[in-house]
Parts: C-alpha cells; sequence; structure tokens
C-alpha cells in the first residue's frame, strides 16, 4: 500500500488527525468488551453462537483481482498461507464475540470513499491508515486485527462477490466449524455466506497464494468482477 501517498495539500492538523486515527487502530484490539453502537450487532456479541450454515465450496483456480496483485507485492504476509494453520475456526462463544466487536469497530471508525476519490484509481487495496477506505480496506484491516487476536489468517479469506447493485464488492469470508460467515463493511451483523443476497465469484485460496471460483457467475449479462470498486 502507498501509506505516503497521503494528499500534498493535507495540513499539519489534518496531518495530527490522520495520526491519532492511526493510532487509534493500532490498538485495535483493546477494549473489545466496549458496548456496541449498533443493536443487531450488539445482540450478536451477547449471543452465545450463531446457527450452524454450510460451508461454500470452490470449483477451481480463479484469476485473482489485479488490487490485489499489486498489495501482495507490498505486504507479502498477509497474502502468504501458511498451510501449519488449521484451515477452519473453532467457533466459541468466546470467538465469535471476537468476530464481532471487530467487524462493528472497523465498519463504525472507517469512512467509507471510493478508491478513485481517495486515491486516484479506480481500484487500490492496502489498509485505511488514514481513517478512510473502501470495502476491501475494511475487510484487511478486519483480517489485521483478528490475526493479532489469535484466529488463523488461513480461514480467513477474501472473498470478491456482486452485490446488490450489481457490483464488484469484497468482504471477508471466516471459516469456521459452524460453516462459512460474512464480515462486510455494509452491516454490522455478521451473516451466513447464503442470507448475504450476494452472487459468490471467488476467494483467496487456503492451500497457495492464488483465488479459486465459487462459481457465482451464472448469467450471461453478468461478468466476473476485475475491481472491487465501490464502498
Amino acid at each position: 500500500m502507498r501509506q505516503q501517498n497521503l494528499r500534498s495539500v493535507t495540513t499539519r492538523g489534518e496531518r495530527a488527525r490522520i495520526g491519532l486515527k492511526a493510532a487509534f487502530l493500532a490498538v485495535s484490539l483493546f477494549g473489545l468488551g466496549l458496548a456496541a453502537q449498533s443493536q443487531s450487532a450488539s445482540a450478536q456479541v451477547v449471543a452465545s453462537l450463531p446457527s450452524a450454515t454450510q460451508p461454500i465450496g470452490d470449483i477451481g483456480a480463479a484469476k485473482p483481482i489485479q488490487g490485489w496483485v499489486k498489495f501482495c507485492e507490498t505486504f507479502p504476509g498477509e497474502c502468504a498461507v501458511n498451510l501449519a494453520e488449521p484451515t477452519v475456526i473453532e467457533l466459541t462463544p468466546a470467538v465469535w464475540k471476537t468476530l464481532t466487536t471487530v467487524n462493528m469497530r472497523v465498519n463504525t471508525n472507517i469512512k467509507p470513499v471510493t478508491d478513485l476519490e481517495h486515491w486516484g484509481v479506480v481500484d487500490h487495496w492496502g489498509f485505511p491508515n488514514d481513517g478512510e477506505g473502501d470495502c476491501e480496506d475494511y475487510q484487511l484491516l478486519k483480517r489485521r486485527m483478528l490475526a493479532d487476536a489469535g484466529l488463523p489468517r488461513r480461514a480467513m479469506r477474501m472473498t470478491v462477490v456482486i452485490d446488490e447493485l450489481g457490483e464488484g464488492h469484497a468482504v471477508l469470508m471466516i471459516r469456521t466449524s459452524q460453516g462459512d460467515y460474512v464480515l462486510d463493511n455494509k452491516t454490522s451483523s455478521i451473516l451466513p455466506w447464503e442470507k448475504t443476497g450476494y452472487v459468490f465469484v471467488k476467494r483467496e485460496s487456503q492451500m497457495a497464494e492464488a483465488w479459486v471460483s465459487l462459481g457465482g457467475i451464472t448469467s450471461p449479462t453478468i461478468s466476473t468482477p476485475t475491481t472491487t470498486a465501490n464502498r
């Protein structure tokens, strides 16, 4: 990520604001027990466990998103697959609380902005260190925070979907012993993948630094997204 590419017109006051936001996010895992600000998400935090769901299988290789490729060149550790890690997370009440709180915390504190507005390019994957970002930036930060909390990165896969607007959108798929769940910046409720209303296109592989198809493209009027260029 080009963290140095903050706008040249940024004032010292703005830099201080950005630094404070980055510092706030840097202590991401402290205070996870704070009260939720969303009623539905708050209910999830105190709930024991969600109902079990079915995992979604892959059907072969898929072409990576170009923004992801460039991101991996800058942050190779974020994309590397450790085969010693488990492919699923044992879903306990404590893990569920961590998932729901991190999802809500990031959604609350990051301002949505498109990559075109933010960076002047259609699709740029990175961390929202200045407090702003679009869909994939939210999910990448969530995964980093969850990995720092001890959850296996291999079970947390960046995933591309077609959203309710018919556009490419990035979510974070959490593969658990109860099935596959989705962390999304459009809602602070964590949903089973089949209840999101999205068409699931592809996700990061759990076996290599690559992507696999989820078989979601069935309509001839919808093409496989090459970017995740919405908020």
